[in-house]
């Protein structure tokens, strides 16, 4: 059959536009919190395997697609190169006829135009031969795209012969859209299963929690602070482990609390009862017509005893209040000069202990901390070597940088000393040897020290004191400030001109 070659056609395409597309639900403001953890870890799971299983069927369905399209393009460019070489040659229209007849009596679903060299017609069917064309090596250019439903490949020769064969791709498109359809139903049922499977492993892997949470449940109805069984070594086991170190610390500090109470409940109980027994006696005195009478010299010894009580419980509650503001949260640490510190505790303790001999050296120093701790402590530390230095002793303080970041106090006493067995014990809250029931105070001056160097992470030792008395020595981080600061001159230049005092000063300040 004689064919004349059919116009060139253009196909037109429109972009329909997209619905947009909806998530599997509205997020609102605070659906997480409301949500139970175990369906927040299904959905989160669901979630997940949807958008992998998403990618996997989209990048299957695409590479399928293109291998089915490919195979077709493939044997459509077979035949077409085959058909082209045997119209080169084919002598006759009858000839050509037979080849076209032949070609769709073994490809029926395929439709075929062949056009011989230097001929203006062609035979077969109305294809069109237009298209991008490329190079196909051997004077050939190949032209592959899709019209409908066909898949239409052009091959033309530079000799001007032409053949166009297309192909319905309806069976193809069918396979392809049940392939999607088993691959969206394999899709669904994957995310339920995953949903399904994130219940039950969530549940599994929660139970830990949820022994954990009854445990503090229990903490809280009873007030038993009694430890969690620990079972494995994951990452609940360790969360267990860190809650019951929790409940030990809570434990601790309720003991501590308690024993804290007792003790200062004990320790303000004495100066008081005290104190009443010494104010009722002068109010009796006082009482008009009361005929028994106090002698003055006996009033003035009480009314001192009134005073040396309050002031001995002012002290008392000054120092609790200290401990329970070192016991407090973590206060806003600055830039504090540890030699400054130094000498106004000095001023302090030279006017109430006038008859004691100080002698200094003070080195810059500069660190980070809480000013009045530091100051409260440091005082501490001046005013025990000055209570337990005999009138006429002598307290010793250097400041001495031992290395880049570290500087040593150390305060020396003339007093009797502590010994070895009690140097642990003295810086106990309301500890107080037996040598120091006789002396005033409350025994929580050192444990206030200790208390406030450790927070600003130093430490603090008990040694003995080259001339026969107590020695504390504390550490303190930081950094040497700038210049100078002058040492106390009577250290060195003694107002009595002893030369053997100043040289045993100069000896004690030097050692390490």
């Amino acid at each position: 059959m004689i064919l004349r070659r059919p116009a060139e056609t253009s196909l037109a395409s429109s972009n329909a536009p997209g619905a947009s597309l909806a998530g599997p639900w509205e997020h609102s403001n605070g659906w997480e919190p409301r949500a139970p953890l175990r369906w927040r870890f299904s959905l989160t799971t669901g979630v997940v395997v949807a958008i992998v299983v998403a990618v996997v069927t989209l990048a299957t369905y695409a590479t399928v697609t293109a291998l089915l399209t490919a195979r077709v393009d493939m044997a459509l460019e077979e035949d077409a190169t085959s058909l082209l070489g045997m119209s080169m040659n084919a002598d006759s229209p009858e000839e050509l006829g037979e080849l076209v007849d032949e070609y769709r009596a073994f490809h029926p679903r395929s439709r075929t135009s062949i056009e011989p060299p230097q001929w203006a017609f062609a035979y077969g069917d109305s294809i069109p031969l237009g298209g991008a064309f490329r190079e196909s090596g051997g004077g050939i250019e190949t032209s592959i795209r899709t019209i409908g439903d066909e898949r239409v490949v052009v091959k033309r020769h530079s000799s001007g012969a032409t053949v166009a064969l297309a192909r319905d791709m309806t069976d193809t498109r069918a396979m392809v859209a049940t392939l999607g359809t088993v691959l969206v139903t394999l899709a669904a049922a994957g995310i339920l299963l995953a949903i399904m499977a994130g219940l039950v492993v969530s549940k599994a892997g929660l139970r830990p929690i949820t022994r954990l949470q009854r445990a503090a449940d229990y903490v809280t109805q009873t007030n038993d602070l009694r430890p969690i069984m620990v079972v494995g070594t994951d990452e609940m086991a360790q969360l267990t482990l860190s809650f019951n170190e929790m409940l030990a610390a809570l434990q601790e500090t309720r003991t501590r609390q308690s024993q804290f109470v007792a003790d200062a409940g004990h320790e303000l109980k004495t100066p008081l009862t005290s104190m009443r027994t010494n104010i009722e006696l002068l109010m009796m005195a006082n009482q008009s017509g009361n005929s028994a009478s106090i002698p003055e010299e006996d009033r003035r010894e009480l009314e001192k005893d009134v005073i040396a009580q309050m002031n001995e419980l002012s002290t008392l509650i000054g120092d609790l209040v200290d401990l329970a503001r070192e016991d407090a949260s973590q206060k806003k640490t600055e830039k504090v000069e540890l030699h400054e510190i130094v000498g106004t505790s000095l001023s302090r303790a030279r006017r109430r202990r006038p008859d004691v001999d100080f002698q200094v050296r003070i080195e810059p120093w500069i660190l980070e901390g809480d000013e009045f701790s530091l100051a409260r402590a440091v005082l501490n530390l001046i005013d025990n070597a000055a209570k337990w230095s005999p009138p006429s002793g002598t307290v010793r303080i250097s400041m001495r940088q031992i290395n880049d970041s570290t500087l040593r106090l150390r305060v020396d006493d003339s007093g009797p000393g502590i010994p070895a067995e009690d140097r642990e014990k003295v810086f106990e809250r309301f500890y107080r040897s037996a040598e120091a029931r006789s002396m005033p105070g409350s025994g929580l001056g050192l444990a206030i020290v200790r208390q406030v160097i450790e927070r600003h992470e130093g430490s603090i030792r008990v040694l003995d004191s080259p001339d026969g008395g107590a020695r504390l020595e504390a550490l303190f981080p930081g950094y040497r400030g700038e210049g100078e600061v002058d040492s106390d001159p009577g250290f060195l230049n003694a107002e009595d001109g002893n030369e053997r005092k100043k040289i045993f000063a100069e000896r004690w300040f030097n050692q390490d």
